[in-house]
């Protein structure tokens, strides 16, 4: 048994440099809150959350540093991050450490300072038989971003490029509502379509680029998403730009009842990856339900 104070836990722990104070170093962390051109200038984003955190360390995203709570026990989660981690560690006041998880009512354990990948699209694979791949055209909201990360990871793509003027991909709703898939796939944003509609034809020339839209000419399920697809979701409020409808070969829509006018882009992007999975026989080894 290990006596309180001492063992991997208390290790852990040690060289942590205290700040108690919204001193400048505090100023700049809480900058990557809500700041985008901090976050892109730094080169540094947060986050939050058991599972993203894991994630991030699993999968070897690289980790700028570490802020804990002051004097507090570490649970075995927390202990073995800190464990292994190989980055500085800041031990934070709880109320400081609790302004950081832009949450008011609960101090996390742990927030990690990831650091910004680059936006290059040779970080996304589209070798092999039937690469599947999101386009995000223009996304207005962090949080569906982050959801439909979250199902292009669940239902086999290989990537998701965000294209145009469009939501952060490390703003810290876009990390949360990814529940952590942002760290186990590509999410490359490219300012302009050109240039992403120029790197998929010199990828490959038999991608099918499958627009969707509640003005599709056909519904979703009477496409063949067997063969290598891009998946294209237009922006929340106009739908597809000009660009992106006019390389699409076909537009797909949803059918849908009830008193609903619509579905939320994230929702409707996921029955569509649902649907190419189901028809590629994806082997999910998991069955989902709601919540997080």
């Amino acid at each position: 048994m290990t006596r309180a104070g001492t063992g991997p836990r208390a290790r852990a722990d040690a060289g942590a440099i205290p700040v108690s104070t919204r001193n400048a170093r505090f100023q700049q962390w809480e900058a990557l809150l809500s700041n985008r051109t901090k976050r892109t200038r730094s080169g540094l984003f947060l986050i939050h959350g058991v599972r993203p955190i894991t994630l991030a360390v699993e999968r070897g995203w690289p980790i700028d540093s570490i802020l804990l709570g002051a004097a507090r026990r570490r649970s075995p989660w927390a202990a073995d991050v800190l464990a292994a981690v190989q980055a500085p560690r800041f031990a934070l006041a709880d109320e400081l450490l609790r302004e950081l998880s832009g949450k008011h009512d609960e101090t996390p354990e742990l927030v990690a300072v990831g650091r910004l990948l680059p936006d290059d699209l040779g970080r996304v694979d589209l070798g092999g038989d039937a690469p599947l791949l999101v386009v995000f055209d223009r996304p207005t909201s962090p949080g569906n971003l982050g959801t439909l990360v979250r199902s292009a990871d669940a239902f086999g793509a290989r990537g998701v490029v965000v294209a145009g003027h469009a939501a952060d991909i490390y703003d810290p709703r876009t990390v949360r509502a990814s529940t952590g898939s942002l760290f186990t796939l590509p999410v490359v944003h490219v300012p302009a379509a050109a240039d992403v509609l120029a790197w998929l034809g010199a990828q490959r020339g038999d991608l099918r680029l499958v627009g969707t839209d509640e003005t599709g000419t056909g519904t979703v399920d009477q496409l063949d998403f067997r063969g290598p697809t891009v998946v294209v979701v237009g922006n929340e409020t106009s739908g597809m730009s000009a660009a992106w409808r006019a390389a699409c070969s076909e537009v797909a829509a949803i059918p849908i009842g009830g008193a609903a006018s619509s579905l939320n882009v994230a929702a409707a992007a996921t029955v569509v990856l649902y649907e190419a999975a189901r028809q590629r026989g994806f082997p999910g080894s998991r069955a989902a339900g709601g919540g997080s």
